[in-house]
């Protein structure tokens, strides 16, 4: 264990990872994952198209609105592009379309919307009461303290450090699912200090906001992936970002699933600061779909 990454170097990491690279005008390219399992993160592809649309535009228009669709999986083993397509730019909005691409297909189709500072009515959901993140158990010590009972084929993922840390209130049971109610909240942060660019905060809350959240629809009927032929998959995700925050900071991450049916589960989630500041709101459909 001497040789895992320190929490700076684990955030360094995520900085790079969505830290894009312009290429040509209105051309991006961000660099490979480095997990190891093949599959790109679906929350890596929206962070980095976010990015691309963001460097498009000049501050201080900040993104407050982003609707992915992903089309097929990324792979690990290519680069990938982010083409940059400048629909609109007003008084007080911006409007880009993103397409990202491997190997000359796309994967995904990224719709943002950014807008000047402005004031107006306020008002917002209050946070769940729930306890706060020191006396909860962080997700990798609750994966180390079931690992004797991991198949070998999934241990490498469950033992890989992660560059946000998260910290469920009511852990599930990856060994011994049960039928639940469709919420779950937790706790999340980058597991070190990251630089103050809000935009860079935008893009990893989007990166973590498709962590947790496509599992809620699968509470209620107590499957999982490790215990059965579940095969899931993200098909869409929206960010609303409301008010500015800190990613490095703990946000809590309250979702539900209040419809699931032929083989899809939706899903929401409302992104808190310790302070209960609404800073976000997220919706995703994914892919359930039992195999026999």
């Amino acid at each position: 264990m001497d040789d895992l990454p320190t929490p700076a170097q684990l955030a360094q990491n995520l900085v790079d990872l969505l830290d894009v690279e312009e290429i040509d005008t209105d051309l991006y390219r961000g660099i490979r994952g480095n997990d190891g399992f093949g599959r790109v993160f679906g929350g890596q592809v929206i962070a980095q198209a976010l990015q691309a649309a963001q460097r498009s535009t000049d501050a201080p228009r900040a993104a407050h609105s982003l609707h992915a669709y992903f089309m097929r999986p990324g792979a690990e083993d290519h680069p990938i592009l982010y083409r940059v397509v400048r629909d609109f730019d007003g008084k007080s909005f911006s409007t880009r379309r993103v397409i990202a691409t491997q190997r000359g297909v796309p994967i995904l189709n990224l719709a943002c919307s950014l807008q000047m500072p402005e004031g107006g009515l306020t008002h917002q959901d209050a946070m769940p009461d729930v306890p706060p993140p020191e006396g909860l158990t962080n997700d990798r010590d609750i994966r180390l303290a079931m690992i004797d009972r991991i198949p070998d084929r999934f241990r490498a993922n469950f033992l890989r450090p992660r560059m946000v840390e998260i910290r469920p209130v009511s852990p599930r049971s990856w060994l011994d699912p049960v039928k639940h109610a469709p919420f779950q909240n937790s706790w999340f942060r980058v597991v070190a200090p990251i630089p103050d660019d809000p935009a860079l905060h935008r893009a990893v809350l989007a990166y973590a906001s498709d962590m947790s959240l496509l599992g809620t629809a699968t509470l209620p009927h107590g499957v999982n992936w490790l215990t059965h032929k579940l095969q899931s998959a993200s098909l869409d995700h929206s960010v609303w970002l409301h008010e500015d925050f800190r990613a490095d900071d703990w946000l809590l991450y309250a979702c539900d699933s209040p419809w699931a049916g032929h083989a899809r589960g939706f899903n929401r989630g409302k992104i808190f600061t310790r302070d209960g500041r609404l800073v976000a709101s997220v919706a995703q459909e994914g892919l359930i779909r039992l195999r026999e």
